[in-house]
């Protein structure tokens, strides 16, 4: 009755997440058994980009990897567990994807979570920078306008940062505008692209309605009551939550979806653009999220901000003090820490 014909190439939608074309990319995922990585790493397994999945975290990942390696896809599944493990998970991996960290919680901002997070960050990126110095690095660990100055200032350590191969991954605030902007004109949310620009928390999350494809229009005052939801939808999921945790599974999703168009990008596709916090020449900070595209080697061209609304010039003037100082404080970290 059920026809291996169908079986998954996994589409959500019309947005697939994987490509028809095969690759034998090694995926390492570093915090697999957390809330995001689990769900992430599923996805991962899913896909017909990845021949080796490489999974890490510091409890649990055993038996995640057991679990996953029962999946019929083609994807090889290894489970390292502990720090005397972390070298052995990263040798040879193409690409790195780092949701570790503690998740947020009611009242948390993610700032709150910087000096746990921080030092989490730099410990896998230290190990990054010693196994697997030329992969792709997608940081999903919060507060990212911190941690991805973090992850280069450690990779500089090493003489291996390539700003090309640095990504703070923003894509969930490409997600949710998309959803949202979708729910309210009554639009197939598969066909709805909203860039995101700035960083990625509260008002450095500044979505581009301008730029939306196809184009929407908005009164000022629901522009505005868009806008400061999509600013504040991870906290409307922790308050919906309740305590038990934060956006796990739209996070997943958002990062499985980055994680393929890089690996897409890596393997020979053209056209492949998302949004995310990088090493940046477009404003007056050093990082700043805009459209980029994607190629074999990490960011082919960074796309910039576009044309702005006088409404989302106002949005980025308001978010560069915050993002300057999150962007110091990582630094600042790494250049504080015991050598």
């Amino acid at each position: 009755m059920f026809s291996r014909i169908a079986r998954p190439t996994l589409c959500i939608a019309n947005r697939s997440l994987t490509t028809s074309s095969q690759n034998n990319a090694k995926v390492a995922v570093l915090g697999a058994s957390g809330g995001i990585g689990q769900p992430l790493s599923l996805l991962l397994k899913n896909s017909p980009l990845v021949g080796e999945l490489s999974l890490f975290d510091i409890a649990h990942t055993p038996g995640v990897a057991a679990d996953l390696s029962h999946i019929e896809t083609r994807a090889h599944v290894t489970g390292y567990m502990g720090p005397d493990q972390l070298n052995a998970a990263l040798k040879g991996c193409d690409v790195v994807v780092i949701p570790a960290g503690v998740p947020r919680k009611p009242g948390m901002t993610r700032d709150d979570l910087f000096n746990t997070n921080a030092t989490i960050v730099a410990t896998l990126a230290d190990a990054v920078a010693r196994n697997c110095p030329e992969a792709m690095i997608c940081i999903i660990a919060n507060p990212v306008n911190s941690t991805i100055p973090i992850t280069s200032e450690v990779m500089k350590k090493y003489g291996v940062y390539n700003p090309n191969r640095v990504f703070g991954v923003t894509t969930l605030d490409i997600v949710r505008a998309n959803a949202f902007v979708a729910e309210l004109k009554g639009l197939d949310p598969a066909r709805v692209n909203v860039p995101v620009i700035g960083g990625h928390a509260g008002k450095t999350i500044i979505p581009l309605i301008s730029q939306a494809t196809p184009k929407v229009e908005f009164p000022a005052d629901q522009l505005s009551a868009l806008t400061a939801r999509i600013q504040d939808a991870g906290t409307e999921v922790v308050k919906a939550k309740a305590g038990a945790g934060s956006a796990t599974l739209s996070m997943a999703y958002a990062g499985a979806r980055f994680t393929f168009s890089v690996l897409d990008a890596m393997n020979g596709k053209e056209g492949v653009v998302e949004c995310a916090y990088v090493r940046s020449e477009e404003t007056e900070c050093k990082y700043f999220s805009t459209p980029l595209l994607l190629g074999k080697h990490g960011i082919e061209k960074n796309l910039g901000l576009g044309k702005l609304s006088a409404f989302e010039e106002n949005l980025v003037a308001d978010a560069i003090g915050e993002l300057k100082g999150s962007i110091k404080k990582g630094e600042d970290f790494v250049a504080n820490m015991n050598p």
